[in-house]
C-alpha cells in the first residue's frame, strides 16, 4: 500500500468521521480527578491501586498530553524503563535494566513482552504506534505466571479503544516541524443489539532529523508509518461475548544514523531502512457461566521485517583507504496462539477460607526465516522455529477482609530448532517452572501495601555464526528472582503516592558479547554477535510515583527510578575475566516530573521534564549516553468538542544519544586504527500544532 493511497485513506476517513455530534465524551475522562484504571494484563481485572505489583499506567490523556506517536515517547513516564534505538524506531525495552538492544542474525528471545491487546507482538516493536490506544500498561518484574518465557523482565501492554455500542468516535490533525503530520481517526457504533464495532486508522509522516550533505536529502532517517484496526464485539447472548480484531502495519522508515565525526549530518551513499509490514487477526471467547467464566483467546501475525544500513556509512571515493559495503536483513516471521483459561465465577470454599481461582493452558508456534545480504559475504539463510506449551494457575485465598495471598505457578515446555545454510543445525528443548507469591493488605480503599516473590525466566540457545568458538556456541537458559515491597496511597482525588523496592537476583545471566573480525583485504570489519552466561546478575532499586493537586487548578507529578544493576563472574568473548560490570541500558536514576495549570476556564498548561542518568549502551564497550534531561510543553485550548494543542517536545534541544557502539574503528582517515564511539542522536527539538475532534 503506497503513502499516498493510504495517506488518501485516512483523509478520508478523518472527513467522514466530522459529522454530527452524536455522541460527547464521558466528562469523567477528560476530567482532572485520579482514574482507578482497570488492569487488563492481570487475570482478576484490578484497578490499579487494588493491584500488588509494580505497574507503570499510562491513560490516554497522558498520551495526548505528550502528544506521543510512539511507544518510545512515552516510556520515559515510567520509572525504570529504558529503550534504545539503532533503528528508525527506538525498538527495544529494557525494564530494571534487562532485555534485548538489537538483532542481526540471531534467532530473538525476548526478555520484555510486548502486546497490542490479545495479540503476542514481542520482538515486532516497529509497530508500537499509539493512536486510540486507550492505555498503556508496564508491568515491572517476572510475569512469570501470565505470560511466561517472554516476560522475565516484565511486560509491555497496548490496550486499544473496544467497541461499546455507542456511537461516536474521534480525528486527529497534526503539523510540525521536520516536515511532520499526523492524520488520525476513528469511529464505533453499534450495528444493531447484538453487533458492535470500533475502527480506527492513522498515518504519520516525519522527515527525520538527519541530513545526508552526499545525496542532498533531508529524509534519509525518515519515518513513515501507516496503522489501522476494525475490532468487532458479537453478543449472542447476556452471558457471551465474542471479539474479533484485524490489525494492519505498514512501516517503511529509513535509517540513516551514523557518522564518522557524530553530527546529525550523514554522507551515506546507500541509507539504510527499518520496514515492517504486519496484518494480524484475534478472535476472543468470554463465556460467564454460573460457577466459571471461560475465556479462550487465538491470535496470528504474519510480518514481514526488513533492516538494514550502509556500513561504511560514507561514499565511494571519501578516502582512498575507503571500503563500501551494506548489511542487509530480511525476516518473516509468524506466529500462532492459543490461551484457554477458566476462571472462578464464585470463589471456592477452603475450611472457611474462600479463593478465587484460574487454571489455563497455553500453546505458542513462532516461525522465522531469514535472508542477510551483506557485501562482504555470500547469502545466508536460517530458519527458527519455536514452539511453547504451558499449564498454569493461580489462587487467591481470601486470609481476612483486608488480606490477600495470591499463589501462582506456571509450566512451560519450549522447543526449539534451528538451521541454515552453513550446515549448522540443532535443537534445543528445555521445561522451565515460574510463579508468583504475593500477601498483599488492603487497610481501606485507598491504601494498599504488599510483599511479593516473582520468579521468571528466559531460554537458552546458541550461537550459529560459525565464527564462534566451539565452547562458545550454547547459552544456558536464564531465571530471575524477584523480591518486593511496596505501597499505593490515594488521598481521595488530591494526592496519590506509590512506591516499590525490589532485589532481583539473576541466575546464569544471558550476557549480550561481540567480537570485531577484520575482513580480508578491505578496511572492514564486522562483528560476531555472542550470547553468553555470567554466573550472577544483581539488580536493585526504588521506584516511585507521585500526583499532587495543589489546588483546583494546579496539580504536579513526579515518577523517579533509582537503579544498580551489575553482574559477576562473566568471560567475555575476548575470554577476558569481568569481575564485575554495570548492565547496560541501566541508568542509575531516571525521573519524569511536571505540572499541569488549568486557566481562564478552557485552557491548560503542560510542563513536564524527562531525565537520566548516563548509563552504558552495551555489555561488550564501555560507550556511555552521557546525562540529560529533556523538557516538553503542551498548551491546548478546548472549545465544546474540539481542541487545539500547541506543543514542543525537547524545547532547548538538547543534545541526546540513543544508540552508541564502540571497539573499533570505521575511519579511513584514521587507517581504521584509532577505536572511537559512534553514536546516534535522538530527536532534537520540535513544534507542532494539533487539533482534535471528539464527538
Amino acid at each position: 500500500m503506497n503513502t499516498f493511497f493510504k495517506t488518501s485513506l485516512v483523509s478520508l476517513a478523518v472527513a467522514a468521521s466530522t459529522g454530527p455530534s452524536a455522541w460527547a465524551q464521558d466528562a469523567d475522562l477528560l476530567s482532572k480527578s485520579i482514574e482507578h484504571i482497570v488492569i487488563t494484563s492481570d487475570f482478576r481485572g484490578l484497578t490499579e491501586n487494588e493491584l500488588p505489583a509494580s505497574a507503570s499506567i499510562l491513560s490516554a490523556k497522558d498520551i495526548e498530553q505528550r502528544q506521543a506517536q510512539f511507544l518510545s515517547e512515552m516510556l520515559d513516564s515510567a520509572p525504570n524503563v529504558n529503550f534504545n534505538s539503532g533503528a528508525g524506531r527506538a525498538r527495544y525495552v529494557q525494564i530494571r535494566g534487562i532485555g534485548e538492544r538489537s538483532q542481526f542474525t540471531e534467532p530473538y528471545n525476548p526478555s520484555v513482552g510486548f502486546f497490542v491487546d490479545d495479540l503476542d507482538f514481542s520482538g515486532t516493536m516497529a509497530i508500537a504506534t499509539l493512536f486510540d490506544v486507550e492505555q498503556v500498561e508496564v508491568l515491572k518484574g517476572p510475569q512469570g505466571t501470565a505470560f511466561g518465557s517472554s516476560s522475565m523482565a516484565g511486560v509491555v501492554k497496548l490496550k486499544t479503544v473496544d467497541p461499546d455500542g455507542v456511537e461516536g468516535g474521534k480525528a486527529s490533525v497534526s503539523v510540525a516541524q521536520k516536515d511532520s503530520y499526523n492524520l488520525a481517526a476513528a469511529y464505533g457504533n453499534a450495528i444493531n443489539e447484538q453487533w458492535q464495532f470500533r475502527t480506527a486508522v492513522q498515518q504519520y509522516v516525519s522527515d527525520g532529523y538527519v541530513r545526508n550533505d552526499y545525496l542532498d536529502r533531508d529524509d534519509t532517517d525518515n519515518i513513515d508509518e501507516f496503522s489501522s484496526r476494525l475490532k468487532v464485539r458479537y453478543l449472542p447472548t447476556d452471558d457471551i461475548t465474542v471479539d474479533f480484531a484485524l490489525h494492519y502495519y505498514d512501516v517503511d522508515n529509513g535509517y540513516d544514523a551514523f557518522s564518522l565525526d557524530n553530527i546529525r549530518t550523514t554522507i551515506s551513499d546507500e541509507p539504510g531502512f527499518d520496514r515492517q509490514e504486519t496484518l494480524a487477526f484475534s478472535t476472543k471467547l468470554r463465556w460467564q457461566m454460573d460457577a466459571v467464566t471461560l475465556e479462550a483467546t487465538l491470535g496470528s501475525s504474519d510480518s514481514d521485517m526488513d533492516y538494514g544500513y550502509d556500513e561504511d556509512w560514507t561514499y565511494v571515493g571519501f578516502h582512498p583507504w575507503e571500503y563500501s559495503s551494506t548489511d542487509h536483513y530480511f525476516r518473516e516471521r509468524d506466529t500462532d496462539s492459543l490461551d484457554l483459561r477458566l476462571m472462578s465465577a464464585e470463589a471456592l470454599n477452603m475450611g472457611g477460607i474462600e479463593a478465587d481461582w484460574v487454571v489455563g493452558v497455553y500453546f505458542k508456534s513462532t516461525d522465522e526465516t531469514l535472508l542477510r545480504e551483506y557485501t562482504y559475504d555470500a547469502d545466508f539463510n536460517s530458519d527458527y522455529a519455536l514452539k511453547n506449551k504451558a499449564v498454569y494457575g493461580e489462587i487467591y485465598p481470601q486470609l481476612s477482609d483486608k488480606v490477600t495471598l495470591t499463589l501462582g505457578l506456571r509450566l512451560e515446555e519450549a522447543s526449539l530448532k534451528y538451521s541454515d545454510n552453513r550446515d549448522f543445525a540443532d535443537t534445543e528443548d528445555d521445561t522451565f517452572v515460574g510463579g508468583r507469591l504475593v500477601l498483599d493488605y488492603q487497610m481501606s480503599s485507598d491504601l494498599l501495601s504488599y510483599v511479593s516473590v516473582n520468579r521468571g525466566y528466559k531460554l537458552g540457545g546458541f550461537n550459529a555464526d560459525p565464527r564462534v568458538s566451539p565452547e562458545n556456541i550454547y547459552f544456558e537458559g536464564e531465571y530471575t528472582w524477584n523480591y518486593e515491597i511496596g505501597a499505593k496511597q490515594y488521598f481521595e482525588d488530591t494526592a496519590y503516592v506509590g512506591f516499590s523496592i525490589f532485589y532481583m537476583d539473576r541466575n546464569n545471566t544471558q550476557v549480550s558479547d561481540f567480537l570485531v573480525m577484520p575482513n580480508d583485504d578491505t578496511g572492514a570489519v564486522s562483528f560476531v554477535d555472542i550470547i553468553k552466561n555470567a554466573d550472577i546478575g544483581k539488580n536493585f532499586g526504588l521506584e516511585l510515583e507521585s500526583y499532587y493537586r495543589l489546588t483546583d487548578n494546579f496539580e504536579i507529578f513526579s515518577n523517579i527510578g533509582l537503579l544498580d544493576a551489575s553482574f559477576e563472574g562473566y568471560s567475555n568473548a575476548k575470554g577476558e575475566l569481568i569481575v564485575e560490570q554495570d548492565q547496560a541500558q541501566s541508568p542509575s536514576y531516571m525521573f519524569n516530573i511536571g505540572f499541569n495549570l488549568d486557566f481562564a476556564d478552557a485552557w491548560r498548561f503542560t510542563v513536564e521534564a524527562d531525565g537520566k542518568a548516563s548509563y552504558r549502551f552495551s555489555d561488550g564497550h564501555d560507550v556511555e549516553s552521557g546525562d540529560y534531561t529533556l523538557w516538553h510543553f503542551n498548551l491546548n485550548r478546548d472549545w465544546q468538542d474540539w481542541t487545539l494543542s500547541i506543543w514542543g517536545k525537547n524545547i532547548f534541544n538538547k543534545e541526546v544519544f540513543v544508540r552508541g557502539f564502540g571497539g573499533f574503528s570505521n575511519d579511513p582517515r584514521d587507517f581504521y586504527e584509532i577505536p572511537e564511539p559512534y553514536l546516534q542522536f535522538g530527536n532534537g527539538r520540535q513544534l507542532g500544532v494539533t487539533v482534535d475532534y471528539r464527538f
